[in-house]
């Protein structure tokens, strides 16, 4: 694998963390009304209560604990490499992941990478290129065991949990995305935000958020600007993830098309793939 296309991987893998971070749960206090035994004047019909950001966000959150598999598309810029592609991912009962994307070298051909059981595969044109992330780059496989910590993978609730912690969070307004009604929400936070005021609910989701401001802090991100559309049945529709970094600037959106569907993913067959660490082991061997 060349130089470019291991840092397009790398690009990928880092563009899926970066919706993590922790959540936070308003709960208000119901008035009570005292009685006076005299009727009550008569009163206009009261509007339904406004929902709260922080309301639709914990309703998200819940629902997206739920999900089990996933289907997305991902597009925009994330360390220093534009980022085009259609991923299926599986959280259970074991994380794995297939994405087409489109290739960095030749324009108008595609790519498709799959992950699984610690490795990596990309190939196009029935030729693929098998990568052990465990053996040939442990940090890339350390993220990718994080996507699945806690049943999580690129869980629209590590979203939620991000988006929580946000002082200038917000309602924009009702928007139609892909012809479903949303709800869209926005705010700012910092990376040193997200680790002071961290509200996550369990360990793993701790871990997790951890892992993700590494990532962030890898890159020189220290702002985050976030946008979240939820549809009307709490399920995250769109994910925009905006940031400055020393590589330049970071623009992700991940639009969700579809959750809890089946995703079968496997190996590409043997015969047409060359295992780059047995490559490297014979040439090494060689030249002794």
């Amino acid at each position: 694998m060349n130089a470019y296309r291991k840092k397009t991987v790398a690009a990928v893998l880092a563009a899926l963390l970066l919706a993590g971070g922790a959540t936070a749960c308003e709960n208000g206090d119901d008035a009570k009304k005292k009685d006076t035994g005299a009727p009550a004047p008569a009163k206009a019909p009261e509007k339904p209560a406004e929902v709260t950001a922080a309301a639709y966000l914990e309703k998200a959150k819940k629902k997206s604990e739920e999900i089990t598999s996933l289907r997305y598309t991902i597009t925009g810029d994330a360390a220093g490499q534009k980022i085009t592609g259609e991923a299926a991912m599986r959280i259970k009962p074991t994380v794995a992941m297939s994405m087409t994307m489109d290739s960095p070298e030749k324009p108008g051909e595609k790519v498709q990478i799959r992950l699984l059981d610690g490795a990596m595969y990309m190939g196009a044109e029935g030729k693929w290129l098998k990568f052990d992330l465990k053996a040939l780059a442990p940090e890339q496989a350390k993220e990718l065991d994080s996507l699945g910590s806690a049943q999580q993978g690129q869980n629209p609730a590590d979203t939620a949990d991000s988006l929580s912690t946000a002082k200038d969070l917000k309602k924009v307004g009702e928007e139609t995305v892909d012809g479903q009604k949303t709800t869209h929400l926005s705010g700012t936070v910092s990376v040193d935000e997200l680790r002071s005021r961290s509200a996550a609910s369990t360990p793993e989701a701790k871990e997790r958020q951890q892992k993700n401001l590494a990532a962030l802090e890898a890159q020189g991100i220290k702002t985050l600007t976030m946008d979240l559309w939820i549809d009307e049945n709490d399920q995250a529709k769109q994910v925009r993830t905006r940031g400055a970094g020393t590589s330049g600037p970071m623009d992700v959106t991940i639009k969700f098309l579809d959750v809890n569907k089946p995703v079968d993913i496997t190996a590409p067959p043997a015969e047409q793939v060359v295992d780059l660490a047995e490559m490297m082991k014979g040439a090494g061997e060689g030249s002794a």
